[in-house]
């Protein structure tokens, strides 16, 4: 550990010397990171630059500052900034710098996860494809040509970062780096390869000298002076902590809910949930937090990994649009301003436990005579029950944790949401369902003497495109002896698509899932007496991005066979022609110049044909509402906006309740021109495009329901004017209260609801109940944003004796 922990100190000397003033030094030990000093519990938050657009970035940024983050997060995506060797792009949204020194400019740390493997849901796990070609290269163990190859990237990325001086130590924000990514869930797959891989990498991360650690997430063998980190749910249960006790416990990835596929429902996770959690780790002397995701965005173009969505982690505190995602955002924001009234004695206080009964505990931490915080925990998930604590009675509600910061009043319970809720609608802008405005072009369906790629046998799909386009052309051709045959075409593939065309008529179709890995096409099929031709389109939904040795990973067609009355004609080894993605595709129909290369027709002027390009012109929406194009009519394909792709889309891939994974698709607003904006879309099946529209998404409601045991906000928690826990008496500013706020550009403009009393249901569904103050709603319409919880704001008590509640629904204009 010794020459480690020397190689370390070393690059914090060297970089700290050569940045003179401004620099911070970053350190850690085993509480926490220290930056300049001091010990730093922090909250950090995903955010990844090429998911959303450089427009957006100072928003997204600024709302994360205001929830209470410290620390912006993001991976780097290899394949992004290298997709040939040595052809570097960091323009656009690939402009990692900018990204960085926006997060700067808000006062705000930065944590990078340089990988340069990132898994991610990102196409190829971030590995650019050409590694694929290598001779003798595997990824991701102890081999000579991947190492050359992630040592030269990594260093690029670095010494970018320092000539720009972005490291804290010189006086930059990133205080934090990340190499590789979750090895340990691989590591034992390349045997006696994976030890030695490790090891070097780590090696090779602290050589380069940034002045700031670095971390390995699901490491727990992380060697020294690297830090081992936690990826998943719930840390403070699973983590088994730092694998020294001179380290810190960080957890990297705290899911706020998860990716979606293809077919999948939305992984929804509660507030309450990712709260208690959180709560739970630092109550248990973690020191770092980060969501992924805090703002999951977009994964336009080709990026997105197998069979992964175009939107990426909408249910995080901030959706896919750059909206709040109420009340997560909002009660997270409680949960950090909570915990961080309790960093005094917390970070030099002294730390014990203590049981407070067979499912409840408490963690404390005390500093001197006056600074005491607590985290008192309740694990069971079905009771509420009371503890006693420090002689006082606390009523702790299932599977919840109250934090006290002076270890007699509770500042916050994380199962308690007082933040508001919102709803997010859709106005539909412009219907795209004029006829005479949509042209097509139909894609041709290429024969064997088409093509210029020939072998006799089936290439595999990956290793032949390259990555250059998600579809691979399989043709042949063969003598059938007899006058209008009946056969069945049999199709084995790994792809994730598979259309099939014979004498270029489409005769069937068929598609893998997440989980179902090798779709089957059986198709009966007339053949004509003579020359027939098969062509067979494989089709990719995004490469993989997970699991040991991803080079050696197959996909493309398998076996081909057609079965006859008198024979099965097997043609996996014959005579293939190949044509790489599709004619469109190389013509850059979707872009103006390239859309003029071809001979557009008026739409449904002739007979309709999978494989389609549809294109027309819309107006950009007024205002500034979020954008998105509304493909529920289509079924599966791609969508460009002025010659950039949005994305792909598979609305006809339904979930187990029958309905898309996803029908709207996020357009930035840095992608449109105010009139005259291009749409192509490329249908593989039967989609409609006259069902099209273009909508915009806001904010148009936001609800609160707050009952008398809620707590009051904890922005109105203070020393000196905190209630005393044996105190009936609460003083005014300490009372729970709805708090109300449309976002920026919107007002409240009408209370469709408001009891104080004992409402039903909640803020989807509500009703009044038996207990109704009827001087509920001049009373919100008086104070509209901020209501407390008191019966003498509503001019008497309507029903003595009961627990009151009041809920408030309020529309945004």
């Amino acid at each position: 550990m010794g020459s480690w922990l020397f190689l370390f100190l070393v690059g914090l000397f060297l970089a700290a010397s050569v940045s003179g003033v401004g620099s911070r030094n970053v350190t850690y030990d085993g509480r926490s990171l220290i930056i300049d000093g001091q010990h730093k519990i922090l909250f950090s938050g995903s955010i990844h630059y090429p998911r959303s657009t450089p427009q957006m970035w100072p928003s997204l940024i600024a709302k994360a500052k205001t929830g209470g983050l410290d620390v912006i997060e993001t991976l780097v995506f290899w394949n992004l900034h290298e997709p040939q060797p040595e052809q570097f792009d960091f323009s656009g949204q690939r402009d990692i710098v900018r990204f960085i020194k926006e997060i700067q400019a808000q006062g705000l740390y930065a944590c990078i996860r340089i990988g340069p493997f990132i898994q991610g849901e990102w196409s190829y796990g971030g590995l650019p494809f050409w590694l694929h070609d290598i001779p003798g290269i595997v990824y991701r163990s102890d081999n000579e040509p991947f190492k050359y190859q992630m040592k030269k990237f990594v260093s690029k990325i670095v010494n970018m970062m320092k000539a720009e001086k972005l490291y804290a130590s010189q006086g930059g924000p990133i205080i934090l780096s990340q190499i590789e990514n979750e090895y340990g869930m691989v590591e034992a797959a390349f045997r006696d390869k994976g030890p030695p891989y490790l090891r070097w990498a780590a090696e090779m991360a602290v050589g380069l000298q940034t002045g700031v650690p670095w971390v390995m997430c699901k490491q727990n063998n992380a060697p020294d002076p690297v830090i081992n980190a936690c990826n998943g749910r719930r840390c403070g249960e699973t983590f088994p902590g730092p694998n020294s006790p001179n380290k810190p416990a960080i957890w990297t990835e705290n899911w706020t809910s998860f990716y979606q596929v293809y077919g999948d429902e939305p992984d929804i996770r509660s507030a309450e949930d990712i709260a208690f959690h959180v709560a739970l780790f630092i109550a248990k002397k973690g020191s770092y937090v980060n969501y992924y995701m805090y703002h999951g965005g977009t994964n336009f173009g080709r990026t997105a990994a197998a069979y992964v969505l175009t939107s990426y982690y909408d249910q995080a505190p901030l959706d896919e649009y750059g909206l709040f995602r109420q009340p997560k955002w909002g009660h997270l924001k409680e949960l950090h301003a909570a915990i961080k009234l309790c960093l005094n004695p917390m970070l030099s206080g002294v730390y014990t436990t203590m049981a407070l009964g067979k499912s409840q505990e408490a963690f404390v931490y005390r500093g001197n005579s006056v600074d005491c915080a607590a985290f008192l925990v309740n694990n069971d998930t079905r009771k509420t029950v009371v503890v006693t604590f420090q002689d006082s009675l606390y009523e702790l509600p299932p599977k919840s944790i109250s934090i006290l910061p002076d270890c007699k009043t509770v500042a916050f319970n994380t199962a308690k949401v007082s933040t508001q809720y919102n709803t997010r609608a859709v106005e539909t802008s412009k219907k795209l369902d004029s006829i005479v405005k949509w042209e097509e072009y139909k894609e041709t369906i290429p024969t064997f003497e088409d093509t210029s790629l020939r072998a006799n046998m089936l290439l595999e799909h990956m290793n032949t495109t390259k990555d250059n386009s998600d579809y691979l052309w399989y043709t042949f051709r063969f003598q059938n002896d007899f006058s209008d045959a009946e056969y069945v075409l049999n199709v084995t593939s790994s792809a994730h698509v598979l259309h099939a065309f014979v004498n270029g008529s489409f005769v069937g179709s068929t598609h893998g899932s997440f989980k179902t890995k090798t779709p089957i096409l059986e198709s009966k099929i007339t053949l004509n007496k003579g020359t027939n031709y098969i062509s067979l389109l494989s089709g990719m939904a995004g490469l993989p991005d997970s699991g040991a040795y991803l080079e050696r990973r197959v996909a493309g067609i398998n076996t081909v066979r057609v079965k006859g009355e008198h024979e099965i004609k097997d043609f996996t080894r014959y005579s293939w022609g190949y044509q790489v993605g599709l004619l469109g595709e190389k013509l850059q129909v979707y872009t103006d110049s390239g859309s003029n290369k071809v001979k557009w027709n008026t739409y449904g002027s002739s007979t309709h044909q999978r494989l389609t390009w549809y294109r027309t012109l819309f107006d950009a929406p007024a205002g500034k509402d979020p954008v998105t194009l509304n493909l529920e009519s289509m079924g599966k394909g791609e969508a460009w906006i002025n010659g950039q792709s949005i994305g792909r889309y598979w609305v006809s891939f339904l979930t187990p309740k029958g309905i898309p994974s996803q029908t709207r698709y996020n357009v930035p607003r840095s992608f449109l021109k105010r009139t005259d904006n291009l749409l192509v879309i490329l249908e593989e099946e039967n989609g409609y495009p006259l069902g099209i529209s273009i909508d915009t998404i806001s904010i148009t409601k936001v609800c609160g329901h707050v009952s008398e045991s809620h707590l009051p906000p904890v922005i109105s928690w203070q020393g000196q004017n905190k209630t005393e826990h044996n105190n009936s008496k609460k003083l005014h500013g300490r009372r729970p209260k709805v708090q109300l706020q449309c976002p920026p550009g919107r007002n409240i403009s009408r209370i469709l609801f408001a009891s104080y009393g004992n409402p039903t249901g909640d803020c989807e569904n509500y009703a009044i109940g038996s207990c109704h103050s009827f001087t509920s709603l001049p009373t919100i319409e008086e104070r509209i944003c901020t209501i407390p919880v008191w019966r003498k704001k509503f001019g008497n008590d309507p029903c003595p004796g009961i627990p009151k509640t009041l809920l408030v629904d309020a529309q945004c204009t």
